[in-house]
Parts: structure tokens; sequence; C-alpha cells
């Protein structure tokens, strides 16, 4: 179950905990196609079954930017947002792929809200983000990313 963060003091109040963990999800090969087909990044690792059944991995692999990208769906299994009026991706501290995702698996998210700052008219939030596989020994990506949220009654400005 999400949890709620009920404006920007309710966000505060988790700093320095961890939020929570979201459902499992599957990893399809069709997704991997689209994604491929999105970025056009057709590596044969990530879209040709047959080759990659004499690869490394013995089938094929997401693509580590379709696993970056999973982290706002994922997220949205941890928490919910009330009384914001708007929140922006801001940023990357730093992500790594420790090891790879490979289809017909399932991916999960755990998330620990590392800090919350005040930025002018909202705050900004450092997520620390795990992404686990049931089908790897370690996780699949470790990145601490950066959200910005504005209340309702604020207007986001640059800076």
């Amino acid at each position: 179950m999400p949890v709620t963060f009920k404006g920007v003091e309710g966000i505060k109040s988790y700093r320095g905990q961890r939020v929570g963990s979201s459902e499992w999800h599957d990893v399809t090969q069709e997704q991997i196609n689209m994604f491929a087909d999105a970025t056009k990044d057709w590596d044969w690792s990530h879209v040709d079954v047959e080759k990659a059944k004499t690869g490394p991995f013995g089938c094929t692999i997401a693509h580590g930017y379709w696993t970056l990208a999973m982290l706002v769906p994922l997220l949205r299994d941890v928490y919910k947002l009330e009384d914001i009026g708007m929140g922006l991706n801001y940023g990357i501290e730093k992500a790594r792929f420790p090891a790879p995702v490979l289809v017909n698996s399932r991916i999960r998210l755990h998330m620990t809200l590392k800090d919350v700052i005040d930025v002018k008219g909202g705050v900004q939030l450092l997520m620390g983000c795990e992404i686990e596989n049931d089908k790897a020994d370690k996780p699949v990506l470790v990145a601490d990313i950066i959200f910005r949220f504005y209340p309702s009654n604020q207007v986001a400005v640059n800076k």
C-alpha cells in the first residue's frame, strides 16, 4: 500500500526514512522491444531472442535505461501525493546497473527518502532507489534521483 505524502510538510516528515517498496512487475520481451523501438537501440542482446540464447545471459536483457525509466511507474506503487500542484524530475545524482535485467523476470523498487530541502516555491527530494530482480543476486539498479514538488498554490521556478 503506497504511503501518502500530504503536502510539502507531509513529504518532510519522511526525511531520512525508508518509504517503502513497489509491487513486483513483470519484464516482458514486448516491453523491451517497445523500448528498443522508442530509443532506436536494437542491439541483439535486447531484441534478438535466438541469438541472445547463445549470449552470456542465455536470454535477452532489458536496456539499462529501460530499468531507469521504470523508476517513475514503480514509484507510483511506493507513494501518492495529496495537496501537491506539480512534481518535476530534476536529475540523477548517480546511477549504476550492477546486474542485468533478464527477460521474463520480475523487478521491484525499494525507496528511501534521503533528504528534503527547501527550494524556491517548493521542496527538492533526494530519493535513494534500488531495483531488485527475482533472477539476480544483486540489485539491477542503484540510483539517487532528484524530484522537485510544488504545492498547489505555487508556480514552479526553474532555479
